[in-house]
């Protein structure tokens, strides 16, 4: 009820502050008090992190570190925060956030605004404990070495996360796509390693790719990825194949169900390019589509333009959903239904 009632306020207001005030209103109670839903059959292993449950909140929902316990209260088996940048910067003019109720997706075009590493740093050092916690790298847009922010970003925060996500595929920062190059990429990764390497910890490193790649550009991120932790897939699309919304129009990366088939795809895809274990992002809203991404390769996914829709239970429905999918089918761990299905979307 409680869902119904901060949904029906929440968008009667401009996106982007509806945005801000759910979190406000997370930071304030007002919201889930338990904790991650778990059990035997959905804690799983991701990259050396043991996580309760496999559906975690996907990067931008909490770009500042803002409410980080609230949130490690709403069922979710690991956050991921940011983008960060090493310089606080405002992002892109507003507005910059669009609803498209008729397609159940969003499209942003924010442009990494954020407080900045120092700062998002202070904020994950009070981190809650017990729960899993990764940061989203970002550079600066006005950097004259964008590779250099990645480190810096990482040399600052590190310390406090359990993984930190190379995000070379937001469409928002100009040329920043340019870095999935392979010789670009590979420069770009080899930093972030070294840097990871001098933490005080280890920590796994995630690589976040964009789904409007080709099938060589796929073959070409795969081996250039042979030193990261996992990968991400993937980022918002560019695409806006099948849209009815009035806004489909607006520039920015699209998010929500549109996504949903051609993220799918592109993780199906890469799990035949790599051993490396990936994380499904794009449409997931329901425990079905949770599970068809497991099934395409997904060791994990996450989830985040969903939750505008459906509201902050909408974790918990998905994770019990999922249980009764695992125990239909006869697995009694999440693990043994990666990749069953994967043949269905190549």
């Amino acid at each position: 009820m409680i869902d119904r009632l901060g949904l029906a306020l929440l968008h009667r207001l401009d996106p982007e502050r509806a945005h801000g005030l759910a979190l406000t209103a997370l930071s304030a109670g007002i919201g889930p008090r338990g904790g991650p839903v778990t059990s035997p059959r959905l804690r799983t292993r991701l990259a050396g992190l043991d996580l309760p449950n496999p559906v975690g909140l996907a990067a931008g929902f909490d770009k500042n570190a803002t409410a980080l316990l609230p949130l490690s209260r709403c069922a979710f088996g690991f956050l991921e925060v940011g983008a960060a940048t090493p310089q606080p910067q405002p992002g892109n003019p507003r507005p910059r956030l669009f609803r498209l109720t008729e397609d159940r997706a969003a499209i942003n075009r924010f442009g990494f605004n954020n407080d900045g590493a120092e700062v998002i740093a202070d904020r994950l050092a009070q981190r809650p404990d017990g729960a899993v916690i990764g940061l989203n790298l970002g550079a600066n847009k006005d950097s004259a070495d964008r590779a250099a922010d990645f480190v810096s970003v990482l040399t600052a925060c590190g310390a406090h996360v359990d993984f930190a996500t190379v995000n070379v595929s937001s469409p928002n920062t100009e040329r920043l796509r340019e870095l999935q190059g392979p010789a670009a990429l590979g420069a770009l990764l080899s930093g972030v390693l070294a840097a990871r390497d001098a933490l005080p910890r280890r920590i796994p490193v995630f690589l976040k790719i964009a789904p409007d790649l080709s099938a060589e550009d796929l073959e070409q991120i795969a081996a250039a990825a042979g030193g990261v932790d996992a990968i991400i897939a993937s980022n918002t699309t560019l695409d806006r194949t099948s849209l009815t919304s009035p806004q489909r129009d607006e520039a920015g990366g699209l998010s929500g169900q549109p996504l949903f088939e051609r993220s799918t795809r592109i993780l199906a895809r890469l799990s035949t390019l790599t051993d490396l274990p990936l994380i499904g992002v794009g449409g997931v809203a329901t425990a079905e589509q949770a599970y068809a991404k497991i099934r395409a390769g997904a060791s994990a996914v996450q989830l985040y333009t969903a939750l505008v829709y459906q509201g902050i239970s909408l974790p918990v429905r998905i994770l019990r959903g999922l249980e009764a999918l695992l125990e239909r089918d006869g697995f009694d761990n999440v693990s043994q239904a990666v990749g069953t299905d994967r043949d269905r979307w190549l």
